[in-house]
């Protein structure tokens, strides 16, 4: 699904002596052992915002039956439990049990990005203009050409072309997120590009590359900083700036508009995200305290507790780093390519239920 720009930095480098905070990291005199830790009572007065959790685990229950047959019973109670109280203080309650996240510093503090559906302009034929097509997935496996290569003509002929954008930047943009929307401006349809795989070589972040080289500093290095760069260099340069990253994504046209993850579900803005399904299994609610930012992507000061489903994942999205869905289009893009901030986190299940016992893992995950 979705392929990351910003992976998750060392944990050495994120958190020092200092204890920095401008990342909305919060320091609660406390020292995580394990990846999931048991947690009797969970504390936290924040803003509370349960709107998202009911529709998202609807689709759930509706859509997989073989979900629903674990989950349901988690779901119900944790809607109850919103109705009623919504303290979660009192989850235990309700028959709700929890785990908190260590966090990459062990000190609880989860990272949060951010991800969503682009809106591409594409051509069905090619023109002067509309020249740079975007492919369907080839008959290949280990032996699929890089980047390079399809720049270069590697899949010219074979009949795979789905459409032709503008740039380059528009499909890698789209590549980069795992799926998005597409529409034909030759006759003014809609329709849902989603991820069909991917030519199996190393992926590499291009905002990496262009921190390295000096060319957008690391503290204002975003998906839009990258887009309004390459929209500032000539093409041949572009070419060559997105030929560091030999992985390519593949796509397949489908009718239904509906934004799907990995779980097959449709997702819905700021009620799911990608997470590590060895640690996450698809379908299983968390309670996050989720970093609040201003308009520029600085943090606000606050964070708002919310009960979000794990319905995706993502190339990137490894432990103690979630992936936030924010929608469609060019705003949704902008604030989720603001989010590299952190919030803590607790994996929920229902004792005595298939989701019981959240913070049991295999040992070779517990780290």
């Amino acid at each position: 699904m979705i392929k990351k720009l910003f992976p998750l930095v060392a944990a050495g480098l994120l958190f020092g002596c200092a204890q920095p905070t401008e990342r909305a990291q919060q320091y609660m005199d406390e020292e995580f052992a394990q990846t999931l830790n048991k947690t009797e009572q969970i504390q936290s007065n924040k803003p509370r915002d349960y709107t998202t959790f009911s529709k998202q685990a609807e689709q759930v229950i509706t859509r997989s039956p073989s979900m629903a047959k674990i989950y349901q019973p988690l779901y119900e109670q944790l809607e109850e439990w919103a109705l009623q109280s919504g303290d979660p203080a009192e989850l235990a309650n309700f028959g709700v049990e929890a785990a908190q996240f260590g966090g990459g510093d062990s000190k609880g503090n989860v990272l949060f990005t951010g991800y969503f559906s682009p809106v591409m302009e594409l051509r069905h034929e090619a023109n002067e203009e509309y020249r740079f097509p975007v492919y369907s997935l080839p008959e290949c496996s280990q032996d699929c050409p890089t980047r390079a290569q399809i720049y270069d003509g590697a899949l010219e002929g074979k009949g795979l072309e789905l459409g032709y954008a503008s740039n380059r930047i528009d499909p890698f943009i789209m590549e980069v997120q795992g799926s998005g929307f597409v529409h034909f401006e030759d006759d003014d349809t809609l329709e849902y590009f989603a991820y069909a795989g991917k030519n199996n070589k190393a992926y590499v972040s291009i905002g990496r590359v262009l921190i390295e080289r000096g060319l957008v500093p690391r503290e204002k290095m975003s998906l839009k900083a990258i887009k309004e760069w390459v929209l500032a260099n000539d093409p041949e340069v572009v070419k060559e700036l997105l030929e560091q990253n030999p992985s390519f994504v593949f796509f397949s046209s489908r009718e239904d508009l509906s934004v799907m993850g990995t779980a097959g579900i449709p997702l819905l803005p700021m009620a799911a995200v990608a997470g590590d399904r060895s640690i996450l299994p698809m379908g299983t609610p968390i309670l996050a305290e989720v970093p609040l930012l201003n308009a520029d992507g600085t943090w606000s000061g606050a964070h708002q507790l919310r009960l979000l489903l794990v319905l995706d994942t993502g190339g990137a999205v490894k432990q103690n780093h979630l992936d936030l869905y924010h929608g469609m289009g060019p705003r949704a893009g902008t604030e989720a390519g603001h989010y590299k901030h952190f919030g803590r986190v607790w994996k929920l299940g229902l004792n005595g239920g298939a989701t019981a016992a959240p913070w049991a893992l295999p040992p070779e995950k517990q780290e």
